[in-house]
């Protein structure tokens, strides 16, 4: 029998997230390897990007991108001499961006709606069902 898939959130910059998305991967607080392990072969992430570019000022605010783990997998890459992050494969759904701001009073992982952004500075967090189904119907029906 098959274990019911677990729902993510990873926080990235929207043009960090397109790179993992043109190249079937995805990478969770700055490439660390411990978020990558709680997941599991056919879990679903999305990838909300508060701001467009990372060293940029200009906002987004939204889900960027949906897809399903692949595999077990974990690895290891160099990006640079400084930075050898961990990934891990990922399918990825076609997909429109979706502004957080109209679901804020619907999400049940924000508690406290004034201060909504509170829970995305963990970086990588798991979500209920509903919260997932909220969201990836805007993402995929589009």
């Amino acid at each position: 029998m098959s274990q019911s898939p677990q729902y993510w959130i990873v926080v990235a910059s929207k043009d960090h997230v397109l790179r993992g998305v043109s190249g079937g991967f995805m990478q969770a607080n700055h490439g660390k390897q411990a978020p990558l392990k709680r997941m599991k072969p056919g879990d679903w992430v999305i990838f909300y990007s508060p701001k467009q570019v990372l060293e940029g000022d200009q906002k987004c605010q939204a889900f960027t991108a949906i897809g399903q783990l692949i595999d077990d997998t974990i690895y290891q890459v160099t990006v640079s001499e400084n930075f050898s992050p961990f990934r891990r494969n990922v399918t990825f759904h076609a997909s429109s961006d979706v502004s957080i701001l109209p679901l804020i009073d619907e999400l049940d992982f924000i508690s406290n709606k004034k201060s909504w952004g509170y829970p995305f500075r963990i970086g990588f967090f798991e979500i209920d069902k509903h919260d997932f189904e909220l969201i990836s119907n805007g993402m995929l029906n589009k």
